[in-house]
């Protein structure tokens, strides 16, 4: 099953490997599924079944006009869900994918569910207004990213990146190749779908969904992360989240799913058979 058909005609890219309680995972803006592949390679061969998907806009899905609202893209989730048959599966969502599994609990109660894992994610609220000082300011998502996307896509794709993985002058865990891979990846994105998902996950407020949370909850951040500052984002959610469990790797950038990528398989694996 490569691909799952939405109820507004959406082609969904689903990658479905081995067997077992059935782990989700929800990649981040603006790259695939395959930014999980190393998370999924060592999921499964510890026996679980692992889907993961390509976001509408995004990867080898379709590139729709519209939908690219956490509601319509957790609607995406739940027809995932629906069609693979997953029951009692764990939900895993990294930087704007946390903002799926989120919306999930609200929206469908958690249906069908029995954890949760926001990893780099943006979950509650990035954007800073007078109610979340500690938030990023909304010129980053305008200026900073919108415009220069406009201006220079794949130049913009080639310094987010470095920032993503976290590259200095002395300090650079991500290789040449890795950035590569990151840029190819992102290249294969509607330039829509990148736009109007900028605003999704830097504008929308997931602070009235955090009480919905009512399974096992393991939050992985950053404390190094320059993307998604960890304070109005992990340290909120581990606070509105109960009985959350919170996981703080020192030094580590946004992308540590590639920088720190033994430790998230070993704190997931522990989490899971928890």
């Amino acid at each position: 099953m490569p691909f799952i058909k939405t109820r507004d005609h959406v082609d969904l890219y689903v990658k479905d490997w081995g067997e077992g309680r059935p782990v989700v995972l929800i990649h981040g803006w603006p790259l695939n599924a395959d930014s999980w592949e190393y998370q999924a390679l060592y999921l499964a061969d510890a026996g679980y079944r692992v889907i993961a998907y390509d976001r509408r806009g995004f990867g080898r899905s379709s590139q729709p006009w519209s939908g690219y609202d956490y509601d319509t893209l957790t609607d995406d989730l739940a027809q995932v869900l629906g069609e693979t048959g997953a029951e009692d599966a764990t939900l895993v969502g990294f930087s704007m994918g946390g903002g799926e599994v989120a919306r999930f609990q609200s929206r469908y109660d958690g249906r069908g569910t029995i954890k949760a894992g926001l990893i780099s994610s943006v979950v509650p609220y990035l954007l800073k207004d007078d109610t979340n000082p500690d938030g990023v300011d909304g010129s980053v998502f305008e200026d900073q990213m919108k415009a220069e996307i406009l201006k220079d896509r794949p130049g913009f794709l080639q310094s987010f990146a470095k920032m993503f993985y976290g590259e200095g002058l002395l300090h650079r865990p991500a290789s040449a190749a890795d950035l590569h891979q990151f840029e190819r990846m992102a290249s294969f994105a509607s330039i829509k779908a990148m736009l109007d998902c900028v605003d999704a996950f830097g504008k929308t407020d997931f602070r009235p969904d955090m009480p919905a949370f009512r399974v096992p909850t393991l939050i992985v951040h950053g404390t190094g992360d320059k993307t998604v500052p960890i304070k109005p984002s992990a340290h909120a959610a581990h606070a509105g989240i109960a009985g959350s469990e919170l996981l703080e790797y020192e030094g580590e950038p946004h992308g540590l799913t590639l920088t720190a990528k033994d430790r998230l398989v070993q704190d997931l694996l522990t989490f899971l058979r928890g």
